[in-house]
């Protein structure tokens, strides 16, 4: 776990492992902000899509009690997310996920596939 601190806001760097254990734990509200077709494809369990070409930081909604983890599929776009949560006010936590998608496969986490239900 890495943390950065970006005007005022922790940005903090989980690794795929870490992210896995606050799912498990029921901490975790995890959105994915890389495109529509990428999350149909392969996603997290329970995952949020908000993808970051119609990215608007006013539709995150975190329920009580939960830690905001953006994923994509490298971490490049979540950085981007954070960024304009930042800007929109967001604070005072943001978790991203470090290597993204990409690394979460390589570590044989759990994914679903395919339409949601």
């Amino acid at each position: 776990m890495e943390t950065i601190d970006q005007n005022g806001v922790e940005v903090i760097m989980l690794t795929p492992q870490e992210v896995m254990a606050r799912i498990d734990a029921g901490t975790a509200h995890v959105v994915d902000v890389r495109e529509p077709h990428e999350h149909e494809e392969v996603r997290i369990a329970g995952s949020a899509l908000a993808p970051l070409s119609t990215f608007d930081a006013s539709r995150i909604d975190l329920p009580d009690g939960k830690e905001l983890i953006l994923h994509c599929r490298s971490a490049r776009r979540c950085g981007i997310v954070a960024e304009h949560l930042i800007a929109a006010g967001f604070a005072p936590q943001i978790h991203r996920m470090a290597g993204g998608m990409i690394a979460w496969q390589a570590e044989n986490l759990p994914v679903e596939t395919g339409p949601k239900e």
